[in-house]
């Protein structure tokens, strides 16, 4: 079989390598989602089967339904890294810029050990590289990087890369999906990944709050830009009124982009403190919202990006929507809608 990076196969071997005794931290982003967690458990896995002594760091808990590839590894919040951070070699996965971890711990890691990523919005931070924007997911850098190498790929550790690359291919059907993911998906099966398992606990586990929010922000949307972007936007009380949590947010924006004549969906949360995070999806590279959120110091890929502003605009929703139009007539001049 042909090697799925060969590319990456130098940075890697120096990777495996960076920080010689040192324990190694595994960082990913707020807020995490499966492709996040997915890396961070393979890795700590294929490295603890390697001798190394591997802990995973977030800013938030792992969510309920990404507890089942998570069971048995040890978590830590940043703020247990940041009380010792020159004990770890650090390696960031599927974070665009190391800041996704929280500003502290990237003034603490300047330069961290590694960065795994697959964001086109990602610039290189690290001593070690490692990022590919053509692959649909981290996992499935990390997928191709293991067997290349002949790392051992277990049936727990399959799993998880697995999900990593069934959620960020938004079920094998966004425009990221490749042959290469059907391979590497398929070579995670033969290795005891269990779709239906993961298919189940991802899918078919929702909770009542989940769908009490999703109602919310079905009643919240709007049409705007002639029809063309569509924009949802949920209160800071409304989690607490439908028994949600932040983290039932996750893929409310895609019933954005699910409307027929779409092209960019957008979901804007109101946070504490009068903070605003907005999730942009669109349905064609084109757009290039990762751009769109860039504006206001977010990032992410052509299809899918976020950003976070403690201080927004005064009507930032009339400001998004603004940055949209200007983009779609950005693209409408180049030619390519």
């Amino acid at each position: 079989m042909e090697p799925f990076f060969p590319s990456m196969a130098e940075g890697f071997d120096r990777l495996l390598g960076a920080g010689d005794r040192r324990r190694v931290a595994i960082v990913g982003h707020a807020r995490p989602d499966g492709d996040c967690i997915g890396s961070q458990v393979a890795l700590a896995r294929v490295l603890a089967a390697t001798g190394r002594d591997v802990v995973c760091v977030n800013p938030d808990p792992v969510p309920r339904r990404l507890t089942f590839i998570a069971d048995g590894l040890p978590f830590w919040p940043t703020d247990a890294l940041l009380a010792a951070p020159d004990e770890f070699a650090a390696v960031f996965v599927d974070c665009a810029d190391h800041g996704r971890a929280g500003q502290r711990l990237k003034a603490h890691l300047a330069s961290p050990a590694g960065n795994i990523d697959h964001h086109i919005s990602n610039l290189g931070y690290a001593a070690v590289n490692l990022v590919d924007s053509s692959a649909a997911a981290t996992c499935e850098i990390l997928a191709g990087l293991f067997l290349d190498r002949g790392l051992p790929v277990d049936a727990p550790t399959a799993l998880a890369l697995y999900t990593g690359i069934l959620t960020d291919t938004g079920q094998f059907r966004f425009n990221s999906t490749s042959r290469r993911c059907f391979v590497l998906a398929g070579e995670l099966v033969a290795r005891g990944a269990d779709p239906a398992r993961a298919g189940y606990e991802l899918y078919e586990r929702e909770s009542l709050g989940k769908l009490r929010l999703l109602e919310r922000f079905l009643a919240s949307l709007s049409l705007e830009c002639d029809n063309r972007v569509c924009v949802g936007q949920l209160s800071e009380a409304v989690f607490a009124q439908t028994g949600s949590t932040g983290e039932d947010t996750e893929g409310l924006v895609d019933y954005a982009r699910s409307i027929d004549g779409v092209a960019i969906g957008a979901l804007i949360e109101d946070r504490p403190g009068g903070a605003v995070k907005a999730s942009l999806r669109a349905k064609d590279p084109a757009y290039r919202v990762d751009l769109v959120a860039g504006q206001f110091g977010g990032g992410g890929h052509a299809c899918a990006a976020g950003l976070n502003l403690a201080r927004p605009p005064a009507d930032f929703r009339a400001v998004l929507v603004a940055t949209l139009a200007r983009r779609l007539a950005e693209v409408d001049a180049a030619g390519r809608r």
